[in-house]
């Protein structure tokens, strides 16, 4: 009787042992133990099974589950199990629960711009929605009646191309761009590309400058990197005097083989010397007034040219991080404010839209290279663009701050239209005006 009593004791005391690892295994089977990760954002798009939100570190996800009670431009947490991943739009993980918050969905304090977020809401609150819209397009500059279109949509910028420039002393450029910043209520972005080479807007004008700015290629054979240090500084005091404050460039896209067509543009070497060309360049304009900006995410590499149609870019991923980020990279380590994306298709990152509308794309550049300051698009004209109208919106929802247009009342109706009817949430407006104000506060145009 005694081994039996010591032999059920033995069995209880197994069967007490074992129960707590065999219970842990069928709870982590069935998710309970997981740890659940919160996730906080603006709710972009919503459908009976896909809800898309925006992070505060402007990051875009799209999860597969029932958004129940939730619509676009509510600020939600959002509870998940998993692993996200943050280079990607879509995500597979499983969803735990969604909660509407009462507050909005605050802008990040730590992005390159946050300490002027409160002073750019604080502008925000005296704008109606027509002058958020403006605030982020980028116009071609207009051939007529370019002040009366100035003072009727208040827009964020201006893009002058060589024809405005021609025949024009630096007097008359200064008078140009001065009359337009007299009929803006808030002081516009004037935006030009003077890379340097075969794309000179300003230095095709001898009257402004005796000779056109010679390319990269050029002026590193010259002298290497000192030159191009020589040249970036030349270059922003006579975009500085002429009124202009932003330059659309380096290219620092990566092409070493002449053939292609972006080769002639670029600084023609490996990543390497292209990554110490980009730092050479933000670095050497910083205290000048003009920002600059690092173009053509996620790299141009041997693609053909996206003004005539779309240009599929079928290279791995591996060979995009490896060898076109890292000249982005440096840049934006050096301090770059603005970074414009291509109109490329990027195969090993989205099969079906444009890297310019493309949210993965976007997603990649905030969060592998922890990009916070402004995305523009390239032109939304050039022949890759299918469609204005619908690019414009999309354009918005991909995560881009500025849109470079030419037919501004397309863009400009279109975007709207979405606001009304709830495709693009207006809080996703507030977001984007207050971000390009916050810029312009940064640069000293608001006071």
């Amino acid at each position: 009787m005694k081994k039996i009593g010591i032999f059920l004791f033995i069995i209880l005391l197994i069967g007490l042992l074992l129960y707590p690892v065999t219970q842990t295994k069928e709870e982590e089977k069935n998710g309970v133990e997981i740890e659940e990760t919160q996730l906080n954002g603006l709710v972009l798009k919503t459908s009976e099974n896909k809800i898309t939100i925006q992070d505060e570190n402007n990051i875009i996800y799209t999860f597969e589950t029932t958004p129940k009670d939730i619509a676009v431009g509510d600020s939600i947490t959002l509870k998940y199990e998993g692993t996200l991943n943050k280079n990607q739009e879509y995500q597979t993980i499983e969803i735990t629960s969604l909660k509407k918050q009462e507050e909005p969905l605050k802008l990040n304090p730590n992005d390159m711009f946050g300490s002027y977020y409160d002073v750019a809401e604080e502008k925000l609150a005296t704008m109606n929605l027509s002058e958020k819209i403006a605030q982020l397009l980028l116009v071609r500059y207009p051939d007529t009646k370019e002040q009366e279109i100035t003072k009727q949509y208040q827009f964020g910028g201006y893009v002058f191309f060589a024809k405005d420039f021609k025949g024009k002393n630096k007097e008359q450029v200064q008078t140009m761009i001065q009359n337009l910043q007299n009929v803006s209520k808030i002081p516009l972005l004037t935006a030009v590309d003077e890379e340097g080479g075969t794309v000179v807007r300003i230095s095709s004008n001898p009257l402004l400058r005796k000779e056109k700015f010679a390319s990269s290629q050029e002026l590193y054979q010259e002298g290497g990197f000192e030159r191009i240090k020589e040249d970036t500084i030349e270059k922003s005091k006579l975009l500085k005097e002429l009124g202009i404050n932003l330059n659309l460039a380096p290219v620092v896209d990566v092409s070493e083989n002449p053939d292609d067509y972006m080769y002639k543009r670029s600084f023609g070497q490996n990543t390497e010397l292209t990554s110490t060309y980009a730092e050479t360049v933000i670095n050497s304009s910083k205290g000048l007034g003009v920002s600059y900006t690092l173009k053509h995410f996620p790299g141009y590499g041997n693609n053909t040219d996206t003004h005539n149609d779309v240009s599929i870019d079928d290279r791995s991923l591996n060979s995009i991080l490896e060898k076109d980020l890292p000249p982005f990279a440096s840049g934006i380590e050096a301090g770059s404010e603005a970074v414009l994306v291509s109109h490329n298709l990027v195969s090993a990152i989205d099969e079906e839209n444009i890297a310019s509308l493309s949210p993965s794309i976007h997603n990649l550049l905030r969060n592998e290279l922890s990009f916070s300051g402004i995305v523009i698009t390239d032109d939304l004209a050039m022949g890759a663009v299918e469609n204005t109208e619908t690019s414009c919106v999309n354009a918005i929802l991909a995560g881009n701050d500025l849109l470079i247009v030419t037919d501004y009342k397309t863009c400009f109706n279109a975007i709207n239209v979405a606001v009304q009817s709830n495709k693009i949430p207006e809080e996703l407006i507030d977001k984007l005006a207050t971000r390009v104000l916050a810029w312009k506060y940064s640069k000293g145009l608001l006071e």
